[in-house]
């Protein structure tokens, strides 16, 4: 983890679906050999990134992986290659923007998490507000906006297709989902993770930088959906008023903590000095850096948000209009 102080070059050997699930026509699987086919390339191609990572980490570029991780390699690779299945069985495809949206965003989670951009991460406070942007803001809300819900529901194999309906996964995802818990969620996780004592020890700890990390993606993902889900209601879940409420609920939290942060004169993260930075910063400009980060990026995210709720009201404002006539 962090404290491992080899720099970035020098050797080292260390052992509920989006905006809904709606009813569409879906081709067959005809070949069935060719997808567990596919399976297994991915396999392979996880299988030679452990490898490389693991036995010659100082010679490889910066896009490779810098602590390989099967989970986030098999969650980025699993979700793009069942949304590409579920594309050629879906009858009604959606737009391309949209499309290429979802995309983008979960290849910029993988980026952040399984490149050389993770290094320094550990090694530097203002490089790791980039990364959580991304894994809590700029990634999840591209995710959102792909509306690929039907699409992934589509491409996934089909014994898999009553766990994601179940009814205790769907308890679980209207709790967190749920107007008065998801904005909550959204901020707590925010200044929980950054409470010094607690960033101190994850940033110490391996599985609890993990843990860390996957708790801020999946949660961005499931409020950003929740938010940006362009449907009416019914049958989205909530009205546009309370989707605006709740971008402004978290919206002042952010300012407050990166304002903290940004104009603070005292180093509330020195485990970034004990592990030793990456980069030539003094602690205090690392800190100020990250603080505006959460500041400004978070901040202009709301109000994006803003702007695509209203959107999105006006156009079924207008279509509502249209069937009347």
């Amino acid at each position: 983890m962090c404290c491992d102080q080899t720099p970035l070059d020098g050797s080292r050997r260390p052992g509920h679906l989006p905006a809904a699930m709606t009813t569409f026509a879906a081709t067959p699987d005809a070949k069935p050999l060719n997808t567990w086919a596919g399976y297994a390339a991915l396999l392979c191609v996880g299988a030679l990134f452990y490898v490389l990572t693991t036995q010659y980490p100082a010679d490889l570029p910066f896009w490779m992986p810098w602590e390989f991780s099967w989970p986030e390699f098999l969650a980025t690779a699993l979700t793009l290659a069942w949304f590409f299945r579920g594309l050629s069985r879906v009858e009604e495809k959606p737009p391309l923007w949209r499309s290429a949206s979802f995309v983008l965003g979960v290849a910029s989670l993988y980026i952040v998490l399984q490149t050389h951009i993770d290094y320094y991460a550990q090694h530097m406070f203002f490089v790791h507000r980039w990364a959580h942007f991304v894994l809590h803001h700029a990634g999840p809300f591209f995710i959102a906006m792909g509306v690929s819900g039907p699409v992934l529901y589509a491409g996934i194999p089909d014994f898999l297709k009553p766990v994601v309906t179940a009814r205790p996964v769907r308890a679980v995802t209207d709790f967190l989902q749920h107007p008065a818990i998801a904005p909550v969620l959204f901020v707590g996780l925010l200044y929980f993770w950054l409470i010094p004592s607690i960033h101190t020890v994850v940033m110490l700890d391996r599985k609890l930088y993990d843990v860390m990390n996957w708790t801020m993606a999946i949660n961005g993902i499931m409020f950003w959906s929740l938010v940006l889900d362009p449907r009416p209601k019914p049958p989205a879940r909530l009205s546009p008023l309370i989707r605006g409420l709740m971008i402004l609920l978290i919206e002042l939290p952010q300012m407050v903590l990166g304002a903290i942060l940004s104009l603070s004169m005292t180093d509330y993260y020195p485990v970034y000095t004990i592990c030793g930075r990456a980069l030539d910063f003094s602690a205090l400009s690392d800190m100020h850096y990250g603080g505006l980060i959460i500041w400004l990026p978070g901040t202009l995210t709301s109000f994006a948000a803003m702007i695509v709720v209203l959107v999105n009201m006006r156009l079924n404002e207008e279509r509502e209009e249209h069937a009347q006539i």
